[in-house]
């Protein structure tokens, strides 16, 4: 099937005039197939390509130990290129022409709004690595994710802000056409003003942009003790250096969204003291944690980011579920990963709520003389 006959397929199928396969079984092959789709290429590739080293990893062990059911895992890979469009075109193909069983994917938001329909329609389940807008799963029950949700996360950044900084005024820098970056403010500066603190400054900017200095020189007038950025690592280096150009030497807060060595990379000095909400710590002593950390090092060598972590523990859920359910039937398999409790995953201990958002603690990242160091655990 080309690509665009594909997508015609995918949409009359979430519009609910076709079958959906909803109980059905993959074919009968020495396999099993699973789609997993990201960015392997544009300006979230760091995102796309962290993951499927993660999901990679878990598929070699799983496989070496026998694989699930008598059968190997075969992974088929496809690169949506960060954009919501080719999300839905090749999660349509993956579940069409690959005929996949499940679904590891996608990091981003935007990306997994546009391909999360496709899925439901089918009844094919997903697992979305770090997709932390509410709406994602809120797409229909075969939808889940591994990452805490932007309210989740919200809240946890809220918290430390007020009682471990001890911050009583905040200014936020929006990217207006990300949803995880509006989404994610909306929570911060409700939670905030919940616990007392007031938001002294708004200004927006939009995901690739090259000049921030008016935002952030209105900020400078407001005198934030902080100033909260729920924005890619792909701007937040560059924002945090005209921020200190212009003499705002305040604490910067992001999201998960920062959880990569290019936000170092291109803020050097200007992101020191920052910090960052994450979804694991490279450093936790869980031997679960220890051995993941050593052989991405041994691959790749350098220390995994979070999106590695989530993409394998999402591969990991779906495996545990494949065993539990006793075969392929995509229901049967959906059913008992939503049945997952107390997973002990890389990226902590997950049980899977049921609104298919999973209950876990939020790590707290600062960085300090140039590297990530753990700055303490938020609990839910």
């Amino acid at each position: 099937m080309n690509r665009k006959a594909a997508v015609l397929l995918a949409v009359l199928l979430a519009a609910g005039c076709g079958p959906g396969r909803e109980g059905q079984t993959a074919p009968e092959s020495a396999e099993i197939p699973i789609g997993v789709y990201g960015a392997l290429t544009g300006p979230e590739a760091s995102f796309g390509t962290s993951t499927v080293n993660g999901v990679r990893l878990a598929a070699d062990e799983i496989n070496a130990a026998g694989g699930l059911l008598g059968k190997k895992i075969r992974l088929v890979v496809e690169d949506d290129q960060g954009r919501a469009e080719e999300a839905a075109s090749v999660v349509t193909k993956l579940v069409t022409s690959d005929d996949v069983i499940a679904l590891v994917g996608e990091n981003s938001s935007n990306q997994s709004l546009a391909a999360a329909p496709i899925a439901q329609a089918n009844g094919v389940p997903m697992v979305s690595p770090s997709s932390t807008n509410p709406a994602v799963t809120q797409k229909g029950e075969y939808i889940f994710r591994v990452c805490f949700t932007d309210p989740y996360q919200g809240k946890a950044l809220a918290a430390f802000v007020r009682d471990t900084l001890k911050a009583n005024t905040a200014a936020v820098l929006i990217d207006k056409k990300n949803d995880y970056s509006v989404g994610l403010a909306e929570f911060f500066s409700k939670e905030f003003t919940a616990r007392g603190g007031r938001i002294v400054a708004q200004q927006s900017y939009v995901g690739g942009d090259a000049e921030f200095r008016p935002q952030l020189t209105a900020f400078r007038r407001a005198k934030p003790d902080i100033v909260f950025i729920p924005g890619f690592y792909t701007d937040a280096g560059q924002i945090a250096i005209q921020a200190r150009d212009l003499g705002l030497d305040v604490p910067l807060i992001g999201g998960d969204g920062w959880d990569s060595p290019t936000v170092i990379e291109i803020g050097g000095k200007s992101v020191e003291n920052s910090y960052f909400s994450d979804h694991y710590f490279v450093g936790d002593d869980r031997p679960v944690v220890k051995q993941f950390v050593a052989e991405m090092n041994r691959r790749h060598g350098k220390n995994p980011e979070a999106t590695a972590a989530l993409g394998y523990d999402a591969l990991k859920i779906i495996a545990a579920a494949i065993t539990r359910a006793g075969s392929l039937d995509r229901k049967a398999i959906r059913d008992q990963i939503a049945a997952t409790r107390d997973y002990q995953g890389v990226s902590g201990t997950i049980t899977m709520g049921p609104d298919r958002n999973p209950i876990k603690p939020v790590a707290m990242i600062k960085i300090e003389n140039g590297v990530m160091n753990f700055a303490g655990w938020v609990q839910p």
